[in-house]
């Protein structure tokens, strides 16, 4: 691993669901969570007000989809404004109390059914994703960036979002060249910070400064 990487990795590469509070596992709950969080983080606001919307969601126990689908449509955008996610509230609300019945519909609540329904086929999985209110090519990326730590055969999930940041700090932009830089299991974390220095243009440029010096 060189010394890029693995700065990026000490500074910057926590997962977007750790930042929302849990641990990703290959769980009904956990890939719940994730795919609410993917829907919380496509609309056009900071993914800072996102994540402080996923965790009172969950607080308020919508972190199952029988817990989003018992939360009332004011409970839900109660959550939602405690945590700032104020803009797109009501109609999000909405979208993720669908969302909660189509996860108990189609799935018996139980996501890994997706996996399972998507013959283990990253295409057909994004296609089933995109039956969910709210999650378009953005969301499918980030449900996807993610949940490539727990199901291993959507490796490597490297879009466009990834390939930038990889640009600005001088890693390969050729998707298998980067994904061989680091551990299958390392492969979230890393795509999750190279969205974060494609973004972050300060952060890109800490991160290859002190790589370049040894620290």
């Amino acid at each position: 691993m060189d010394a890029v990487v693995k700065r990026l990795l000490r500074e910057s590469g926590e997962t977007f669901s750790d930042e929302a509070g849990f641990e990703l596992k290959d769980t009904p709950s956990a890939l719940f969570k994730l795919l609410v969080l993917a829907n919380l983080l496509s609309a056009r606001i900071s993914a800072g007000i996102a994540l402080s919307a996923a965790r009172e969601l969950f607080a308020a126990g919508g972190g199952t989809p029988r817990g989003m689908a018992k939360l009332t449509w004011q409970e839900r955008v109660d959550a939602l404004g405690r945590g700032h996610y104020v803009r797109y509230d009501e109609s999000t609300a909405t979208r993720l109390g669908d969302t909660a019945a189509l996860v108990q519909d189609k799935y018996r609540g139980d996501l890994r059914k997706l996996a399972i329904h998507a013959e283990r086929d990253r295409g057909r999985a994004a296609d089933l994703l995109r039956e969910f209110p709210g999650i378009g090519p953005t969301g499918v990326d980030i449900f996807c960036r993610e949940a490539q730590a727990v199901w291993p055969w959507l490796r490597p999930y490297i879009d466009d979002q990834v390939l930038k940041g990889a640009e600005r700090i001088g890693l390969p932009t050729d998707p298998d060249d980067l994904a061989g830089r680091v551990a299958g299991k390392d492969l979230a974390r890393l795509t999750s910070a190279l969205v974060r220095v494609g973004r972050d243009k300060r952060l890109a440029e800490s991160i290859t400064e002190t790589a370049a010096a040894g620290r």
